[in-house]
């Protein structure tokens, strides 16, 4: 029978898990984007719809800057989270 602490550590390692796919699946997102960004382009008049795809690809690029802060932030609150109190339950099981 599992206790509550087991349990404890089984939601904290799963949720930073989850987190972290998350967070690597967003990366890997902004990589692809940005792959595709120029970072120099001459444009004459006729072909201003590549100026606002370049536009459109900067502006998702940037919105995708505070979801990877934040993702990053709370997986490392949960890995360290997940490392204590599996410490913990070591320390207390002798």
């Amino acid at each position: 029978m599992l206790d509550i602490k087991s349990v404890l550590l089984m939601l904290f390692s799963s949720s930073w898990g989850v987190t972290t796919v998350v967070l690597i699946a967003a990366i890997v997102y902004r990589g692809v984007l940005s792959n595709r960004e120029d970072d120099q382009i001459f444009l004459d008049d006729a072909e201003q719809h590549y100026y606002h795809e370049q536009q459109a690809l900067i502006a998702r690029i940037a919105r995708l800057k505070g979801p990877i802060i934040a993702l990053s932030l709370v997986s490392g609150v949960l890995f360290l989270t997940t490392i204590g109190f599996w410490i913990y339950q070591g320390y207390s099981s002798f």
